[in-house]
């Protein structure tokens, strides 16, 4: 469809935006609207209201200030009752060519009374220039509920507007792909209808709910967007749970291996959670299951009884972690677990040497590896397993579903599952891991004290370094932790290579000083790691690389510098490298200036320890996207529905989903919105569709 005004220029601009045709255009919502209906002569104009004035330009001229040229405009407007209205603009003497005298315009701003001159003004008024014909209607950026839109590069919302009334006003009738029997039951308004409303709503349409996108447009057209991922993950659970898998039999042998390796009693959380991925394991149907928990929870023991399971039934698991640190720390606490029943455990990592590598493909080729553990080597080419019956992937957010793919199909449909120890609130888990089932470890094992958590400014740095001393002279280690700057590592890894200095040479010279941080060889990280779980570093300076996966029950005390620049989410899985052992531990957060939300954020994870309740904080205010970082691809791309605003109507959309797919009115139905989710999935929402 061609649309007027969008030229070579302005369609890359929109293209920045995602907006490549004029469907995007219709799905680009405001972020919010104005009323600006309340249309008065000036002599009824009240200082303080938000009003539109049909008036006649009489007088233009650009005042000069002694000390510099603010490119200021003033305008003397008159309408019917022959009063003024002063109109002034900053930096803006371009207007001094447009408002010329007898132009009839719309003015849409606050008004205010200038008492040093006994004028009426408006600052900075919306304003649009009236051709005879629009004199009843005032226009389309006066006189009316307005949309407010993202500037997309040079296209300001004015010009978006003007656009999108082009396209709405010659809109055909649209075919609705949502399913009538969905539209009828929910009261959902038309498809060309409900698009329409949401650019430009009638007059009289109630403010509030416009802006909390509760009106009927709005709604359904948050519902298609909410309904179509939602169905599209269904259609993916079913497809998954349609193939033959392996049924995996849960004997007394297992039960026996599981009894041996054991290291501790299971928490009633982890028994539960254990009996939910057995009941899959068992099934013929490939398990596809996610396994959440708090940091200190213990998930690698649950995974670790899952492999057992698949190792019993004379099959191969494998371990996908995302970094060297984390896969190292996976192959030693796996092998620590599986050394009581004789199971042969092998690293796979890019770190290692061709010969290194080389030996252990070959012996999880011809089935003499029981579990490999590494990063994304696993997922090379040539690395074939003998029999591969189980997949685990650590820290799944880091990962993409294909990553998640190319480990399944080094095995003919092994069961998977996904572990994370970043709690993800509901809504994104309904959106991310729409396709999986979920599991929750929502208990700590027995004997864990909770971690004092405390907060300190830069002014108290000296006494959070003689407490950290206390704490080392008491037999304990302690962490050190500098923020790494999005996008800008190398800042970071000066900052704690510069504090490194200083503490080791000035602050603590008589102890033990380590350094640890992204640009180090692996080997070198290795090696600091392996010195601090020995007790031979005793104060760790890191930066955020100890996020997960280091475990070191001596540590008592995690000081976290520049806390103000770190998410909730994050400063908690730091939180949680401490507190493993029978000691008393504490989190220091240490912070230079906070504002208002900072201070919130402070506050939430000084007064709470549930990751759950800090991650939806977390969410809150920080949003989805930097939630899970920038880099995250499993995140879809919503144009209308926001996930912290529409929970509900998410949760309705899931439900409506998953009813329909189960249970379609029929099959033709189904087949149409299989075919819609196919052609639309991955343009529509930035997401790979398997399958």
């Amino acid at each position: 469809m061609y649309v007027k005004g969008v030229g070579p220029k302005r369609a890359e601009d929109l293209k920045g935006k995602g907006l490549e045709t004029a469907a995007d255009l219709l799905t680009y919502a405001p972020f919010r609207y104005e009323d600006r209906s309340n249309v008065k002569p000036v002599n009824q104009l009240a200082p303080g209201e938000m009003a539109t004035v049909l008036a006649e330009v009489k007088v233009v001229h650009t005042p000069r200030f002694q000390r510099r040229n603010l490119g200021m405009v003033e305008a003397v407007f008159e309408d019917a009752s022959a009063l003024r209205l002063v109109g002034k603009w900053f930096h803006a003497q371009y207007l001094a060519n447009v408002l010329t005298p007898g132009t009839r315009v719309a003015l849409f701003g606050k008004v205010e009374f200038d008492t040093y001159k006994g004028e009426l003004t408006m600052l900075h008024p919306d304003f649009e220039i009236l051709r005879e014909e629009e004199e009843d209607e005032a226009g389309l950026h006066t006189g009316r509920i307005v949309p407010v839109y993202e500037a997309a590069g040079k296209t300001t919302t004015r010009v978006m507007r003007a656009i999108l009334k082009r396209i709405t006003d010659q809109l055909p009738e649209m075919e609705d792909a949502l399913p009538a029997t969905i539209r009828q039951r929910l009261k959902l308004p038309a498809l060309r209808e409900a698009t329409r409303d949401l650019h430009f709503p009638a007059l009289g349409t109630d403010l509030r709910l416009l802006n909390g996108f509760r009106t009927p447009a709005q709604f359904r057209m948050i519902f298609e967007e909410f309904f179509w991922l939602e169905t599209g993950m269904a259609l993916k659970r079913g497809q998954a749970r349609a193939e033959t898998g392996i049924r995996f039999e849960l004997n007394d042998q297992v039960r026996e291996q599981i009894k041996r390796m054991l290291p501790f009693k299971p928490t009633g959380a982890q028994k539960r959670v254990l009996g939910e991925i057995a009941r899959d394991m068992a099934s013929p149907a490939p398990m596809s299951r996610l396994l959440q928990g708090d940091v200190g929870s213990g998930k690698t023991i649950v995974a670790a009884q899952a492999a057992v399971i698949a190792v019993e039934n004379g099959y191969q698991a494998a371990v996908l972690a995302p970094t060297e640190i984390l896969a190292a720390q996976q192959f030693l606490n796996l092998k620590r677990v599986f050394e009581p029943i004789g199971y042969t455990v092998a690293p796979l990592t890019g770190s290692m040497t061709k010969k290194e590598k080389d030996v252990a493909k070959r012996a999880l080729k011809a089935g003499l590896v029981n579990v490999l553990v590494g990063t994304h080597a696993l997922l090379e080419e040539d690395v074939e397993f003998h029999r591969l019956g189980l997949a685990i992937i650590d820290e799944q957010h880091r990962f993409g579903v294909l990553q998640r793919k190319a480990l399944q199909q080094k095995g003919v449909t092994p069961d998977v599952l996904v572990m994370t120890a970043t709690p993800i609130p509901r809504t994104l888990a309904l959106t991310i891991y729409g396709d999986l089932d979920v599991s929750v470890i929502d208990e700590l094992p027995p004997g864990r004290k909770a971690i004092q958590t405390v907060h300190r400014t830069k002014l108290e740095l000296e006494q959070v370094y003689s407490f950290v001393l206390r704490e080392v002279q008491a037999g304990r280690q302690a962490y050190i932790v500098y923020p790494v700057i999005e996008e800008n590592e190398s800042l970071a890894v000066k900052a704690a290579q510069a504090a490194y200095q200083e503490l080791s040479t000035v602050v603590f010279p008589q102890l033990k000083v380590g350094l640890l941080h992204g640009k180090l060889k692996p080997d070198e990280k290795e090696a600091v790691m392996s010195a601090f779980q020995r007790g031979e570093v005793q104060v760790l300076v890191s930066t955020t690389v100890i996020e997960v996966g280091v475990d070191v029950p001596n540590a008592s005390v995690m000081v976290v510098e520049n806390a103000e620049r770190f998410g909730l989410a994050q400063i908690h899985q730091l939180r949680g490298r401490v507190g493993r052992g029978a000691a008393q531990s504490y989190c220091i957060l240490v912070t230079d200036k906070l504002s208002d939300t900072g201070k919130e954020r402070i506050r939430t994870l000084v007064e709470s320890s549930d990751g759950f309740h800090i991650s939806e904080m977390d969410l809150r205010l920080r949003g989805p996207g930097e939630f899970l970082g920038t880099k995250q691809s499993g995140l879809p791309a919503f144009r209308i529905g926001n996930l912290l605003r529409d929970r509900e109507i998410l949760e309705i959309a899931r439900a409506e989903a998953a009813s329909f797919v189960e249970r379609p009115t029929s099959e033709a139905e189904l087949e149409k919105a299989t075919r819609y989710v196919r052609e639309h999935w991955q343009r529509r929402y930035g997401l790979a569709l398997i399958g």
